[in-house]
């Protein structure tokens, strides 16, 4: 029985869980676990005292159900093992991460995955500003693994990423893939406003609506790369719910993009031809 967390009634209202990784509480017993000292609030208290715990994190996997919206860091530096959310959590999830899963069947707050190492994020829900992006002050971004959002995500989506992909299934918001490095941010419905401003290498994929690029990016060609196919089977494989719609959307050539000129232009953006 994997280890189970509750949040007790009256819970203060920002509880840090960075540490609840099943990685570091696969050894400890659960008198032990309940014994460990979090921030609650402006206090540290035994994690006891704000959420109800049972069962064991030695198989590997710890489960929160309830609402942890108010919570930050939930699958924070985890390296291995596999997290479950039935909610919501809040900033800074799997910001870190070197490997695992971390399974959100709600929605994320801001700095979701943010410089995320390697392993699995899947959220059903949304997400909010800064998913996959770098922490403030940090020059990289996210630097490995899969990120997927089933629902909208905010504003600088994948800002200088490094390399992995990033998947959203709703719409994406303003300068999503702002500096990328190197990497993939695949977008199934509309692209906001500047996107890819400011990109070295990498690319952005978007199957929905999305703004004419700016006099930065240069017209490429219209064509079909092979690559597209591979990555939205790949997403597929990953339980990515756009990938079948982005793959009809899809299906035709599409319209490369290269840019940002200003930045070396050696990114791509591939937009629907008639977007």
């Amino acid at each position: 029985m994997p280890l189970l967390l509750r949040p007790r009634a009256g819970s203060p209202p920002r509880i840090d869980c960075s540490g609840l990784t099943p990685d570091r509480l696969a050894d400890e017993a659960p008198a032990a676990v309940a014994r460990r000292s979090v921030d609650a609030g402006a206090d540290r208290v035994a994690l006891g005292d704000v959420l109800r715990g049972s069962g064991s994190a030695a198989d590997g996997r710890v489960d929160f159900e309830g609402d942890f919206s108010h919570c930050w860091g939930v699958a924070a530096g985890m390296a291995a093992g596999r997290i479950v959310v039935r909610g919501g959590v809040g900033r800074g999830a799997a910001a870190g991460m070197r490997g695992g899963r971390l399974e959100v069947e709600g929605s994320a707050g801001a700095w979701l995955a943010a410089a995320m190492q390697g392993g699995t994020v899947h959220v059903r829900g949304d997400a909010g500003d800064d998913v996959a992006a770098a922490l403030p002050g940090a020059a990289v971004g996210l630097a490995g693994g899969t990120v997927i959002v089933e629902g909208d995500a905010g504003c600088r989506t994948g800002s200088r990423m490094r390399r992995g992909v990033v998947a959203v299934g709703g719409a994406c918001g303003a300068t999503a893939g702002l500096e990328l490095r190197a990497g993939t941010i695949v977008v199934a419905g509309a692209l906001g406003p500047l996107a890819g401003c400011g990109m070295r290498r990498g690319s952005i994929v978007a199957a929905g609506s999305a703004p004419c690029p700016g006099p930065c990016f240069l017209p490429g060609a219209t064509w079909r790369p092979a690559m597209l196919g591979l990555l939205l089977r790949h997403l597929a494989a990953e339980g990515f719910g756009g990938a079948g719609a982005m793959a009809a959307a899809l299906r035709g050539p599409v319209r490369q993009w290269h840019g940002d000129v200003l930045a070396g232009g050696r990114g791509e953006l591939l937009l629907d031809d008639g977007g």
